[in-house]
């Protein structure tokens, strides 16, 4: 449903052009330092502003309605709530009868028959990630000493990320992009086996992020052109580094002590200027449809920072769970 993790829980709430979305955490230690000044960094660099970027500007304050107090945590859950002010819901009142292509309106209506919101795409719209940025901030806060840094490696499939922005601009398009994640200072052993492995929580969770359609830990996908005595990493001492990193930092689904390294593709956006075919829920033919409102060309700009929140809580219940399974005697 709308809600992830065992001992580091997070469940997500609210619409696009609703009163408000937030995220409840649950299960985050008492005393851990924490104010309102801590979350700017973070929601700035979601926020839009750079060409390619929807216009669309909300305030994006947090609101620390429960779980804050003396500026420290609680162990109580935390709720922090974003109010939406900035909204034209009008421009969405065509697609509730035309689709657009790519995007979740069909298959909402279908799935909630009818009853979903609609406007800005509603609880599946990209919005809600401002709450996992949120969430994200106070993992990352647990999680110290470890740091984790992503960024926007190519769009559209050019390095030349401006070049590619400007090129779907000019004629109305839009591009996906390729992000690469990387994380320092993680202990080694977390993670578990099979089902909740370190690469099973992070897809898990990077999929929950809108428009994200793949993802690939170390090597990725090029081991499958590799030989083994290629792709194997080399142990050089007790700590467990490697000479090598092609496994991307994770062996038997637990962290190995390297830098931990993936990439995930975004797709291109689905509301774009030109022109496109749909299916008419109301005449029941495919019709033109032209889509309005406020969109980014370039979803992928404002993904990176996403994706360090998603890491973070991802590490967050694995470090809980690494303690509370701590062996008394260790080999």
């Amino acid at each position: 449903m709308n809600s992830f993790g065992t001992l580091f829980r997070i469940s997500i709430f609210g619409e696009s052009h609703g009163a408000a979305i937030g995220i409840t955490i649950d299960g985050c230690p008492p005393g851990l330092p924490l104010s309102e000044e801590d979350f700017t960094h973070d929601l700035e660099r979601r926020k839009p502003g750079a060409k390619g970027t929807t216009p669309r500007k909300e305030d994006d304050s947090p609101e620390i309605v429960s779980g804050l107090f003396r500026g420290h945590t609680t162990g109580a859950p935390m709720t922090i709530l974003f109010r939406n002010k900035n909204v034209r819901s009008a421009d969405y009142d065509n697609l509730v009868k035309t689709p657009r292509p790519g995007h979740s309106d069909f298959v909402a209506w279908k799935r909630f028959g009818g009853f979903n919101d609609h406007r800005g795409g509603g609880h599946f719209s990209g919005r809600l990630t401002l709450a996992l940025v949120a969430a994200g901030v106070v993992a990352k806060k647990l999680i110290e000493p470890v740091e984790i840094n992503a960024r926007l490696i190519a769009a559209g499939g050019n390095p030349d990320i401006e070049k590619a922005v400007e090129e779907a601009l000019a004629v109305g398009d839009s591009v996906g992009g390729l992000v690469e994640c990387k994380s320092q200072n993680i202990p080694l052993g977390w993670g578990e086996p099979f089902f909740n492995s370190v690469e099973s929580v992070i897809s898990h969770l990077a999929f929950a992020v809108p428009a994200i359609k793949g993802i690939e830990f170390g090597s990725g996908f090029t081991a499958a052109t590799m030989k083994g005595s290629e792709h194997n990493d080399p142990i050089l001492d007790e700590t467990g580094k490697t000479a090598t990193n092609n496994a991307g930092g994770i062996t038997g689904g637990l962290t190995n002590g390297n830098e931990l390294i993936f990439r995930v593709a975004v797709k291109p956006t689905s509301s774009i200027g030109i022109q496109q075919k749909t299916w008419s829920i109301e005449t029941q033919k495919v019709e033109n449809l032209e889509v309005k409102g406020r969109h980014d060309a370039c979803i992928a700009l404002r993904v990176p920072v996403v994706i360090e929140a998603i890491t973070s809580i991802a590490l967050a219940d694995m470090k809980l769970n690494f303690k509370k399974s701590d062996p008394i005697n260790k080999a």
